[in-house]
């Protein structure tokens, strides 16, 4: 019917919506751009409206983009939420959130607080590197990382450039300070490798910025895993800075203090397999927008990300 709209187009929408960039679109959604862009097209003649005003530096949605938008992300919901309850599914989902209290914590927060019907079960994960396999396997619903790069079966979506920060001993000289420059942690025995973010996809990102102080690798000691305690463990064995992320939670005998010169940013993405149909993957994107809005996305002049996102980014 000529006035039916397909749900792989007010899909196929809201993807580029939510990155108002069709070459990001496309990879997420794994299409070639393209075939996005006719697919766009062919959606704005079945509703016989523009969606999207497009230059050639930028994308933005048009009244009519921003009424369907809140349209499409219900007509998705209900539709999934249909097709899950006559397959019998349990409206439930599994999420790796890394650790307690980092941003992917956040983001399911958000989501649990936009659908309280829906039940989220947690797990935490060493990283993509051990999550995604379980992803692919349908062992896992949704991820969070360092986006593992593009993989047939995988959907990926930016959540955060997280500041990193460093937690100082009680009583260390540059706890007195309310920003910590990179170059004064230099000597100081700043551990990389201690805390539930501290992956192997986290040590690639930090190696590359401690990089020109000769940091090797088969030298660090291992991963140190757990809660407050034994981070506050670490630092009154070592009596050193521990470099970590911005959402760290409070550990007894540290102060948290945000880097700078330059401002190192963490690259967070959420990773979920592409067939993936669920109300609560709605409930998450949801998440991820709302918390957006709060500078989630802004990268800073002179801010350091790490490689490959630098590059993308570019």
């Amino acid at each position: 019917m000529p006035d039916d709209l397909e749900i792989r187009l007010l899909r196929y929408f809201v993807v580029v919506a939510e990155e108002l960039h069709f070459s990001r679109a496309a990879q997420r959604l794994f299409i070639a751009q393209q075939a996005l862009s006719r697919d766009i097209r062919r959606l704005e003649d079945r509703l016989g409206a523009r969606l999207f005003d497009r230059t050639t530096r930028r994308v933005e949605l048009t009244p009519s983009g921003q009424k369907l938008l809140v349209r499409a992300r219900e007509l998705i919901s209900l539709h999934d939420l249909t097709v899950h309850e006559l397959r019998g599914f349990a409206p439930s989902m599994t999420v790796d959130v890394v650790g307690p209290g980092l941003t992917p914590t956040l983001v399911l927060a958000a989501a649990r607080r936009i659908a309280p019907e829906l039940e989220f079960f947690v797990r935490f994960h060493t990283g993509t590197e051990a999550a995604v396999p379980l992803v692919l396997a349908d062992r896992l619903d949704v991820t969070f990382g360092r986006h593992p790069g593009r993989a047939e079966g995988l959907r990926q979506r930016v959540v955060r450039y997280e500041p990193l920060a460093v937690l100082l001993p009680e009583g260390d000289p540059l706890a007195d300070s309310a920003e910590i420059s990179l170059q004064d942690l230099k000597g100081t025995g700043l551990c990389y490798r201690a805390g539930n973010h501290a992956t192997p996809a986290w040590d690639h990102a930090i190696l590359q910025v401690l990089a020109p102080w000769g940091v090797d690798r088969t030298l660090a000691h291992p991963h140190v895993e757990g809660g407050a305690d034994e981070l506050a463990q670490h630092i009154r064995d070592r009596s050193s800075p521990i470099l970590t992320m911005s959402t760290q939670p409070p550990v007894p005998g540290a102060v948290l203090r945000p880097v700078i010169d330059p401002v190192i940013l963490y690259p967070w993405s959420m990773v979920w397999r592409a067939d993936l149909a669920h109300p609560a993957l709605d409930a998450l994107i949801a998440a991820i927008d709302e918390l957006a809005i709060d500078d989630w996305l802004v990268i800073p002049d002179g801010a350091w990300l790490p490689e490959p996102e630098s590059s993308v980014r570019r």
